[in-house]
């Protein structure tokens, strides 16, 4: 698992405040967990912590027992905690697909033959065989994000961490990216964890983390989050429509359950109602 212990974290020694304070998180193996916050809550900050991008001001991280603080480990901890970023485009350094993929094995010293196998079954897993020979600046965003997703896969982490992965592009590429990380959370018992703005993509993780002012200030399953509306806008954070839209309902004096948290479930209150 990863565990985070009393992590306080600051840019500058001579900055005031910081911008992680006393945070404590377990994080176990196969979990889908998203972190919401507005800009500046810390969410990102926090996912650079998980995988020694940044390291403590106080406290520790430990990602199965390997401490970030620990340079001997660092490598070992970083191949098995992939780090995926909001812009695809600075992730991609080759000029052929299965190219980019092979990179991270490359420098971790696997050999050819098992590099080989790696890129075709992340290119597989992320259904981007059929573009293996591309050139990446010729695919969709949605297309090039999940290449950068096959490139951390090859490298066969446990964790992977997405910072806001699905920020820069359209619907069709979102909803294909999502897709991506639920299949690989399900059916590769991939733990997920998903820095996110989208209060959809939200709902669909196990549990939901919610940052504000660099603190923890909610933490459950996503009914138990999304169903705290007042407490959530009051965060200055957003709820998903379909939940929002029974919330204005039950306010309005219409017996609708406003603890949904998507369109088929909105659809079943709001039969009951017609009956």
């Amino acid at each position: 698992m990863i565990e985070i212990k009393n992590l306080k974290f600051k840019y500058n020694s001579e900055d005031e405040d910081l911008v992680l304070k006393d945070i404590n998180l377990n994080i176990e193996e196969g979990e889908f967990v998203a972190v919401l916050g507005h800009n500046g809550s810390g969410k990102s900050t926090l996912a650079k912590l998980l995988n020694g991008l940044l390291l403590p001001l106080e406290g520790d991280v430990l990602v199965d027992g390997l401490n970030t603080r620990d340079e001997e480990d660092i490598w070992n901890l970083r191949a098995n905690t992939g780090m995926v970023f909001q812009n695809p485009d600075n992730q991609i350094v080759a000029t052929i697909v299965e190219e980019d993929v092979a990179f991270g094995p490359e420098n971790l010293g696997v050999q050819s033959e098992e590099i080989r196998k790696r890129v075709d079954d992340a290119l597989e897993s992320v259904h981007m065989s059929e573009y293996k020979r591309s050139a990446p600046h010729m695919l969709s965003g949605g297309q090039k994000q999940r290449v950068a997703i096959a490139g951390i896969l090859a490298m066969s982490p446990k964790y992977i961490i997405l910072d806001e992965p699905t920020a820069m592009l359209d619907p069709e590429g979102r909803k294909e990216v999502i897709n991506t990380i639920m299949d690989l959370n399900e059916n590769q018992n991939k733990t997920i964890i998903l820095i996110t703005h989208y209060m959809d993509e939200a709902a669909k993780a196990d549990r939901i983390i919610v940052m504000d002012k660099g603190e923890i200030e909610m933490e459950g399953t996503p009914r138990e989050i999304f169903s705290q509306v007042d407490k959530i806008k009051e965060i200055g954070l957003d709820v998903p429509q379909a939940t929002e839209l029974a919330w204005e309902l039950s306010k309005e004096g219409f017996d609708v359950d406003y603890k949904i948290l998507n369109v088929d479930e909105l659809v079943g209150e709001v039969w009951q109602l017609l009956k």
